[in-house]
């Protein structure tokens, strides 16, 4: 099974983690929801929860209590289907005893294993994939004529532009905003393609309006989503070419700086970044506004040019190194974070010290770090041998998460005696005597709790740090 580490855990709401969530519970139907995986799958939650309300459900915290689980699921890594067949194993063993709880699973996992989880295993009553939300009612109403019921039909269209999600970050501070589905990137390592389905992009109107919606009802910040926010593009085709010359072309620098002038006081960010579509005229627009936070998310992946094409990641070392030294050019104090995947097909001792190597001369704020565990239906499972063995995966990932803790705790200690504005989230999870936010850098600065609250901007004088927070006092 696959190992993930992280250094410096930006939310467990946003990254990596079964993330379980609630809205009001008003009597009726009763739907829980886990989310695992991307932010994306996050999102995606909010707009099944959307979808289902109109159709009688209220979400609860309590599985037991619940008519419906949904677990909508990852494909990306080993480890997260394996958490979702254990779930989804307890949830059968659950109706024994509620033989009327009707179980489905969602997501890039559905799409991926319709055949095994309901005709084989038979470990769900429904499956829905990231493009058939809208059908999750009529698969719920065949489910209740006792067959079994799936769609995951996958949409060149879909981007789900009309549905207003239902907010289901308890903190009413942050929130998603999708603003295209899809990939045409083919990593080789990589099943989202297959999973997700093509790229296509959301009416930027429909984005800018729900950013002040959203700022409206007393949210602060919104992170914009995609698989690849760079190639955003509206009314473009992929070369750049105008679809319809009365309609006006919108990239994703534009639509952030769109984003932005909803509010000086709404935060933006977003994720996740290709390097090889990371323009300056992104870098340009982040500079000039300072409510377009300090952030960039840039997977490497490798620092091996020969292992990137292998990967068909569509850019060498050089060129990744490029765009780092245009990012401390153009926005000086802006905090970078990766991917990694050690162990991947073929990789040599020294490919792998070229990822170290790298990794020295970037010194990235934070990393997600993997060992690379293939995936089925990709080119590398077609068509690249995985013959590093697991042993010395782990030994270089475990070279990997050492230099990476040496290099975050390098970066945390740069930030004592400097001050922040920081934009409190809420009480901090190891106190209540103490609050927590994050400033532009997307670190989380812990302080001690006073007359704020959360959604204030507040000052913090960083005193003191570990490899994963920054502590501080009031200014």
């Amino acid at each position: 099974m696959e190992e993930k580490v992280e250094i410096k855990v930006i939310d467990e709401a946003r990254q990596g983690e079964a993330t379980m969530v609630k809205v009001q519970e008003t009597g009726g139907k009763k739907l829980y929801l886990e989310s695992y995986g991307c932010q994306m799958n996050f999102s995606d939650s909010e707009i099944v929860a959307s979808i289902l309300a109109k159709d009688g459900f209220t979400t609860t915290r309590n599985a037991e209590e619940a008519d419906l689980v949904l677990l909508n699921t990852c494909s990306i890594r080993d480890n997260a289907e394996q958490r979702v067949r254990n779930r989804l194993k307890h949830f059968k063993s659950a109706k024994v005893h509620n033989p009327e709880l009707v179980v489905g699973v969602l997501g890039c996992m559905a799409e991926r294993l319709k055949a095994k989880l309901l005709e084989e295993e038979k470990l769900v009553d429904l499956i829905a994939g990231p493009d058939a939300y809208r059908d999750l009612p009529n698969l719920i109403e065949e489910v209740g004529s006792g067959q079994k019921a799936a769609n995951v039909l996958l949409s060149r269209e879909e981007t789900y532009a009309d549905i207003n999600p239902v907010r289901l970050s308890q903190s009413g501070v942050t929130a998603f905003i999708s603003i295209m589905r899809g990939c045409d990137n083919m990593c080789s390592f990589c099943v989202v393609p297959f999973t997700r389905g093509r790229e296509r992009s959301r009416d930027p109107e429909s984005i800018v309006d729900e950013a002040h919606e959203l700022f409206q009802k007393g949210f602060r910040e919104v992170t914009l989503l995609g698989q690849n926010v760079d190639s955003y593009r509206w009314n473009l085709t992929a070369k750049g070419e105008i679809k319809n010359p009365e309609v006006p072309t919108v990239n994703f620098a534009q639509l952030l700086e769109r984003v932005a002038l909803v509010s000086p006081d709404l935060r933006v960010r977003f994720s996740t970044s290709h390097p090889k579509d990371m323009t300056d005229e992104v870098l340009h627009a982040m500079a000039r506004h300072e409510n377009i936070c300090n952030y960039i998310h840039l997977p490497v992946q490798s620092g091996n040019s020969d292992i990137l094409k292998k990967m068909n990641r569509g850019y060498t070392r050089e060129w990744y190194l490029d765009r780092i030294r245009a990012i401390r050019e153009i926005i000086p104090e802006c905090a970078i974070s990766t991917d990694i995947i050690t162990g991947f097909c073929s990789e040599t001792p020294d490919q792998h010290d070229e990822t170290l190597s790298l990794m020295q001369e970037v010194k990235y704020d934070f990393a997600y770090m993997f060992y690379y565990s293939e995936r089925p239906k990709t080119l590398a499972e077609r068509k690249y041998e995985d013959d590093v063995p697991v042993t010395e995966k782990k030994a270089r990932l475990a070279e990997i998460i050492q230099l990476q803790q040496q290099h975050g705790l390098a970066s945390n200690r740069r930030a004592l005696g400097r001050t922040f504005k920081v934009l409190v989230e809420g009480p901090s999870k190891r106190s209540d005597e103490h609050f927590c936010g994050r400033n532009s850098q997307n670190a989380m600065v812990v302080f001690p709790r006073e007359a704020v609250v959360a959604g204030d901007y507040v000052e913090v004088k960083v005193t003191d740090c570990t490899a994963a927070t920054l502590m501080g006092e009031l200014v």
